[in-house]
């Protein structure tokens, strides 16, 4: 059986925020490293987020190309209470384009009679783990997963060793320490247990970086 590709893309400031202590994120970075993204998404199968990107920002997720004629990625909203709203862009156009939630127990009428896809890895309202998450979503055949946020989806895939590729976009502005990070708290407390990355490419995006790595 393939195995699973997931990468997890972060787009951030110099000192690794992703939004201001009042949540303002729009635009961190610009308009070059936007187009970037979409490129990224298309080159995958699903573009998963936590539930709390998904009502902050109440994303599309979808390739918004020029000329674009190609698939668009399942969006997959990990939702373990079922907390997305059915006035949300991802359900409202879930008909349209293929809307996953991955939830701790069986689809919600009010989302599923919209088109929206619920798995529920547990069954028994348990919070599905990232490796849980991995396996529903390829038993979709979803393999190449592009994660887009947020702090807490990032910090637990990789806590649980589960991201092969980072993508990391940073913007020249400094937020400082009461902005948002890209990445939760994470259980280790050693440098020997933290996971080691190996920087394969560095490119200029317009006024951004991008920097990517694969894990070693």
């Amino acid at each position: 059986m393939t195995a699973n590709r997931v990468t997890l893309k972060l787009a951030t400031s110099l000192d690794g925020r992703i939004a201001t202590a009042t949540g303002e994120s729009r635009w961190i970075t610009g308009e070059e490293a936007r187009r970037e993204v979409h490129r990224m998404r298309a080159a995958h199968q699903a573009v998963v987020v936590g539930i709390e990107t998904a009502i902050a920002d109440d994303p599309d997720l979808t390739v918004r190309l020029e000329g674009y004629l190609g698939p668009q990625p399942t969006r997959v909203v990990l939702d373990t209470r079922q907390r997305l709203p059915p006035e949300s862009r991802l359900a409202r156009t879930a008909r349209v384009t293929p809307t996953v939630l991955v939830a701790g127990e069986r689809g919600a009428p009010y989302l599923t009679d919209l088109g929206v896809k619920v798995l529920a890895p547990t069954g028994n309202g348990a919070r599905p783990s990232p490796a849980d998450v991995v396996e529903a979503l390829r038993a979709e055949g979803l393999v190449d997963l592009f994660i887009e946020g947020g702090g807490k989806v990032a910090a637990s895939f990789l806590a649980a060793g589960l991201v092969d590729r980072l993508v990391w976009f940073r913007a020249p502005l400094i937020l400082g320490a009461r902005g948002r990070p890209a990445v939760g708290d994470l259980p280790w407390e050693l440098l020997a247990e933290a996971p080691r990355f190996r920087r394969v490419s560095l490119a200029e995006v317009g006024p951004d970086l991008c920097e990517t790595y694969e894990r070693i």
